[in-house]
């Protein structure tokens, strides 16, 4: 009982601290936004992500390095946390999210703000609505990131990837980016606290969070790979295993004793 009185309040005063952060960031976006170059907004999108991490008591481990120039990442997806994780040290990146997001309040206008492209995935054919746009980004020199997953996992276990858009970064030749995400706590990995999974609702995934102790995203990028030409239900396995294997522990041989 005494460790459960000692969390709620610091619980309370990091939730207390994250809203008043993102209404310094919603005042950012109202007041500076049409003011500020590019690079303006980047710096801004990577300080206010990296602090609400931080204001809920995560660390941030990151290994591997972004491409520069036109690319499509690939990210298996745990948590809402997950696109503040990439923004944290790739602000550039534009997100596709659902679109029920869009009408969440506040969070729905700041997604859009930052360039988030919105799909509604119970339509087929708003995908290629969607892969259409993808495509004009990267055609542009945008950084796209999607989650293939389509929803979000246990941490577990990776749930099929699906290819269809994948095909905005084949058709524009554009490489794909595997990134590998992961939440553990001491003794702990994946970390209970950090999933976002059935009906969990956005509030109490944020409470599990706050309530958490020690909780580190680890963030891994995989080199870049080709698409020219490629196939894209070959392409998604293919990125699909190699994330696979960043997030599945080693198998440790029994020892052997004489």
């Amino acid at each position: 009982m005494t460790s459960g009185v000692r969390v709620a309040p610091r619980a309370l005063w990091r939730l207390v601290r994250t809203v008043a952060h993102v209404l310094h960031g919603a005042a950012i976006v109202w007041l500076r936004w049409p003011t500020l170059d590019e690079a303006g907004r980047q710096a801004r999108i990577a300080w206010w992500s990296a602090k609400v991490l931080r204001l809920l008591g995560l660390q941030l481990q990151v290994d591997g390095q972004f491409r520069a120039g036109a690319t499509m990442l690939l990210a298996n997806h745990v948590s809402w946390l997950d696109i503040m994780a990439v923004h944290a040290v790739c602000p550039r990146a534009r997100f596709v999210a659902k679109a029920d997001v869009r009408h969440w309040p506040l969070v729905g206008w700041l997604s859009a703000s930052v360039g988030t492209l919105f799909i509604e995935r119970e339509r087929k054919r708003d995908a290629l609505r969607v892969v259409h746009q993808i495509a004009q980004a990267l055609r542009a020199g945008d950084m796209v990131g999607v989650f293939p997953e389509g929803t979000t996992g246990d941490g577990l276990a990776l749930l099929p990837f699906h290819g269809n858009l994948l095909q905005a970064a084949i058709a524009t030749a554009v490489p794909v980016q595997g990134v590998a995400l992961r939440y553990s706590q001491p003794g702990q990995s994946p970390s209970p606290a950090a999933l976002w999974v059935g009906d969990t609702t956005l509030l109490a995934s944020l409470w599990a969070v706050a309530c958490a102790s020690d909780l580190t995203v680890h963030l891994v990028v995989l080199p870049p790979h080709g698409t020219a030409h490629a196939d894209r239900r070959a392409l998604a396995h293919h990125m699909r295993d190699l994330i696979d294997a960043v997030l599945r522990p080693p198998v440790r041989s029994p020892l052997h004793l004489p």
